[in-house]
Parts: structure tokens; sequence; C-alpha cells
């Protein structure tokens, strides 16, 4: 048997003005078996949110196409991302008015494993079926708190300060550089990139069914529809990247 990824991309304004959530996904110009899911969510006032989540999926795309996995490790490509985003971010306070920020989540997919990094409150999931294997802690101090166990879930989705973020993209300090990974991939496994403008409508186990009972297009919109049934009309912006693998037949398309 042999594995087929399905995935799909997609973003939503919410009820927001601008949207400053980026997201995309990018196969290798040489390399067969290797794509690069990006997604950001920027902050920074008016274009400002906008012009720092564009910096990390242009930074993501060309050190992406430089790649050489021969010669470089996942993880050195994968915080090589974050560590320049992070100083072009900066630089741009020079250059316009605003105070730019972004959060960051890079997942790269080879043939025998996936990596990824994040930084901020963007998150990655990975579920095996529909239970749920790794989701990133948020770099928030609403995260620290429950790491802490001073909050609970729901407690969480309410608190005033959910949205105060103790890393990000742009900011004075270095940003924290969240590596993951996971060897060998089997059929079933999924990941699923997304903003707080999504996960913050869903528990983990109903993300899993999602992921575990649809293909990636489905998931994507079905995801959207809900989170923006629950936003009555005050949702944020939201984005997502779905990337699934399935057993097929080894005379079907394989992982490409």
């Amino acid at each position: 048997m042999a594995l087929k990824v399905e995935t799909c991309v997609a973003k939503h304004l919410g009820d927001r003005t601008e949207q400053q959530d980026r997201v995309a996904l990018f196969g290798h110009p040489e390399k067969a078996g290797m794509l690069l899911a990006v997604l950001a969510d920027g902050m920074g006032g008016h274009t400002g949110g906008a012009m720092a989540a564009e910096q990390v999926l242009l930074k993501a795309k060309q050190n992406f196409e430089a790649f050489a996995p021969l010669d470089e490790t996942p993880e050195h490509l994968l915080a090589g991302v974050v560590k320049e985003s992070h100083l072009v971010i900066k630089l741009t306070r020079f250059t316009s008015e605003q105070d730019p920020h972004s959060t960051a989540v890079v997942f790269l997919l080879q043939r025998d494993r996936a990596d990824w990094v994040h930084c901020g409150d963007s998150r990655l999931y990975h579920y095996r079926g529909n239970s749920l294997v790794y989701r990133s802690p948020d770099h928030s101090l609403v995260g620290e708190l429950q790491r802490k166990g001073r909050l609970n879930d729901a407690e969480a989705l309410v608190h005033p300060h959910r949205n105060v973020l103790l890393s990000c993209l742009g900011s004075e300090r270095e940003p924290k550089i969240a590596l993951g990974g996971v060897a060998p991939l089997i059929g079933g496994d999924s990941f699923l990139l997304c903003s707080d403008g999504l996960w913050a409508y869903f528990a983990d186990d109903e993300i899993g069914t999602v992921l575990a009972t649809m293909n990636a297009r489905e998931a994507c919109q079905t995801l959207i529809s809900r989170a923006r049934e629950r936003a009555k009309g005050e949702g944020d912006n939201l984005s997502l990247a779905v990337i699934r693998l399935v057993t097929v037949a080894e005379d079907a398309s394989p992982l490409h």
C-alpha cells in the first residue's frame, strides 16, 4: 500500500474589515514528495499585520525552494524561517508607521516524515485517525496559565487577556522557536494548521472527527462554517490548512 496526500488551504475575513491572516501551500520546485504549508496571523494596526504575515510566507517560500535535504536538516530550515522572518518584520518598523507582528506555523512534509515549527498562538494539530497525537502549546498568557493549572479550557476561551502573546515575530524579544516532528507517517495521519480565529470555537475531539471522516476540502468547509456560525457576528479573521494522508493501492498516485 502507498500513501496519498490530500491538501486544502482556506481563509475567511470573519467579521473584521481587513484580512491579516495568510496561509499557503508550496510544492518544492525540484524535489518530488515534499511540500511546505505556512500559516501566519498578522497583528499591528491597519495594513501592518497583513504586511508582517506576508513576510512569513515570502521567507518560507524562499527558504523552502533553496532547501537541500542532503545538506540541511528540517529543523534548520524551519528555525531559519522563523528567525529570518522575525528580522525582516522588525526592519519594516523603520520603513513604515506600523508596529507589525505575526504568529507563524510552518509544516514540512517529506516522504517518510513530517516536521514543524510554531511561534505564537496559531496552532498545529496532529491526529492519527480521530485521536489527537499532538497540539502545539500556545505562546500566550492564557496558555501559560493553563500549563500552570490556573485555568481550564473553558475559562481560557473567555479570559479577558486571551489575546496577549508571550512570543511572536517582530517583537523586541527573540521569538520562541518550538520544533516538532513525527516519523514514520501512516495512513490516517492528519495535520491542521490554523489561527486562533478558528480553533477558539472547537474542542480537540470535534476537530479530530472532522479530519477523520471528511476529505481535506470538506474538512475546511465544515470547520469554517461551524466557526462562523459560533462566532455570532463577532468572529476574527480565520485561516487553516489541512493535510491528510490516505492509504491507497500501490498503483494509485502516491505521496507527491
